[in-house]
């Protein structure tokens, strides 16, 4: 009897074991076929969505290619979200790769549900339907984009954060590739997001939704260095209305009151060992401040003392961003006969000028003749919205083009984006040092100077960080004087006196600095300024001549480390080779 019994137990265990491998068996076969279609699908989409965006893709396609993806990767997401798939996860070998799957399914299709509206207000960009018909701008339609902007802001914060997440250590390499480039796509996807939500919260009302605005411009003259870009050479001030721009006042530099000696306003504390009290003084010097937000308020009392207008926020502007912007509007003549050109903008604002005009005043009517050819082109002009759109966001992300509000709400709109222009600081998985260049020439020869950077982390956990100046100006006697300085500050012609200021992040702390090269180092500032420990390096580099600056940094160890620094003319940087630990200490 008990051996029956025993024997009817072994049956009935052959008979669940059999049907347990039967079951195993369908569910490998199951798992195996909806992979396979799933893969199918994700490439597809992948395929589609490298191409969306892409200079030779037209934007009025996008709405179209963004539904095409969406469906691949609504399949894809249905064919690995089954109870079936979720178990067999946690097999060996086999679960890291349908986890990895699933994960890139679900990721991109929540993102790509919430990017197709985006992708039609892409499509109303290029047909021009944000112009109006009397050549203003559409802030109501401008401003329903919003709520879309922002949900595809969040979705895509979510896309990858749950790809970041994905474990790849065990995952086949073909789809660690296909999940690594997903996350690139859309992190890459995010930040335009974030721009266009941030846009469209905040520039119908600079536009004058809610009523006239008025901007103080600043115009950055490149060809002598400041924090953040150049020496602010001209302004202007431009009105908006109800999606209309008019330029209502110009003035140079020179223009200002020295307000009897006395500063405008106070320096914030840290900042005054390192620039004293010339950028409250005079408004050529505000951009000499890294943090636009403390240069920007100095600049608008300046004009207020100046004309009594208190504007509601500041621009700033270098040259290189007007030939952004005149690849929208086209070719623009001025009153002396020039035909102002994306190409030819920063040699004929920089260094043709000076050779043509050697009294400063003639300088600055050109200057301003330029200004207003532009900027009225902008406000008239048939150009095409999504270039111009194109144009401002290249700008911003170079740091040629700087926004203050004076508006605390609106100016939190812009944290953390690079229109604000502030100073350096550790997150998104990276450690970011600041380099930024003044002259002290009192000339216009960084028309001819370059700068390159370089960083290494070390195995001990410190960074390295390289900083190289190199002078590539022609024989000075083939110079104007006032593009020299003629030997003031006691610089010789042709020379250049450099201020290198080096921010770095909250906590980091220098260890050790070495100069190589053949020019003439004048010697070292330290400071702080907000947290951040800075090192001021002022260097003397005649034609030919480079100088380079190693640092050692302690600092906590992110995976990238990165530098900002001071927006250079599109010229070749000086040739920087990642500093060796080797060296350090």
């Amino acid at each position: 009897m008990k051996n029956r019994s025993r024997r009817g137990a072994e049956r009935a265990l052959l008979t669940l074991t059999t049907v347990l491998l039967l079951i195993g068996a369908a569910g490998a076969a199951w798992i195996a076929v909806r992979g396979a279609m799933a893969y199918q699908h994700l490439d597809a989409a992948r395929d589609v969505l490298v191409g969306v965006g892409s200079s030779d893709n037209d934007p009025t396609v996008w709405a179209d290619d963004l539904a095409a993806a969406r469906d691949d990767m609504a399949a894809a997401r249905a064919l690995t979200s089954d109870p079936v798939w979720a178990a067999a996860g946690s097999l060996p070998w086999a679960g890291p790769q349908l986890t990895a799957i699933a994960e890139l399914a679900g990721a991109a299709d929540g993102a790509l549900a919430a990017l197709e509206p985006v992708g039609a207000a892409a499509s109303a960009l290029s047909s021009g339907s944000l112009r109006t018909s009397d050549g203003g701008y559409d802030v109501e339609l401008l401003a329903s984009w919003e709520p879309a902007a922002d949900r595809a802001t969040v979705a895509l914060t979510d896309a990858t954060s749950r790809l970041s997440a994905v474990e790849l250590r065990d995952v086949l390499p073909a789809l660690a590739d296909q999940v690594t480039r997903a996350h690139e796509l859309f992190a890459r996807a995010r930040a335009d997001a974030d721009a266009l939500h941030r846009t469209t919260r905040l520039l119908p009302a600079m536009l004058g939704a809610d009523g006239p605005r008025s901007y103080l411009v600043l115009f950055q003259n490149s060809a002598e260095w400041r924090s953040l870009g150049g020496v602010v050479g001209a302004v202007a001030q431009l009105n908006t209305d109800q999606g209309r721009i008019t330029l209502t006042a110009q003035a140079s530099s020179t223009d200002f009151r020295d307000a009897g000696g006395e500063p405008v306003a106070d320096v914030p504390e840290g900042l005054r060992p390192l620039f004293d009290e010339r950028p409250a003084r005079y408004v050529q010097n505000v951009t000499q401040l890294p943090d636009f937000a403390a240069g920007a308020p100095l600049a608008r009392e300046m004009w207020r003392q100046q004309h009594g207008t208190e504007v509601d926020g500041v621009i700033a502007v270098d040259p290189v961003a007007l030939s952004y912007l005149l690849t929208t509007t086209g070719p623009v003549s001025l009153p002396s006969g020039d035909v102002l050109t994306s190409e030819n903008t920063v040699p004929l604002l920089l260094d043709e000028v000076y050779r043509r005009y050697s009294d400063p005043k003639q300088q600055d009517a050109f200057f301003q003749s330029a200004t207003s050819a532009v900027f009225g082109a902008l406000a008239a002009g048939d150009l095409e919205p999504r270039a111009l759109v194109e144009a401002l966001d290249r700008s911003g992300r170079e740091r040629r083009l700087l926004v203050w509000s004076a508006d605390s709400q609106e100016q939190a709109v812009l944290d953390g984006s690079t229109l604000q222009g502030g100073l350096p600081g550790s997150g998104d998985g990276a450690t970011t040092l600041g380099v930024y260049v003044n002259d002290g020439t009192g000339s216009k020869m960084d028309y001819y100077m370059r700068l390159g950077t370089a960083t290494t982390w070390c195995s001990d956990g410190t960074a390295m960080l390289r900083v190289t100046l190199r002078n590539d100006a022609p024989d000075p006697a083939t110079l104007p004087e006032y593009v020299t300085g003629g030997g003031a500050y006691g610089v010789p012609p042709g020379h250049t006196l450099t201020g290198v200021y080096v921010y770095l992040p909250t906590g980091a702390l220098l260890q050790d600095n070495t100069v190589t090269g053949d020019a003439d180092p004048s010697g070292f500032v330290r400071a702080q300024d907000r947290g951040h420990e800075v090192l001021k390096w002022s260097v003397r580099v005649a034609p030919g001549q480079s100088a380079t600056l190693d640092l050692t940094v302690a600092t906590p160890r992110t995976p990238r480390l990165e530098t900002v620094t001071t927006p250079m003319l599109p010229a070749v940087a000086a040739a920087t080779e990642a500093p060796s630990c080797a060296d350090a200490g």
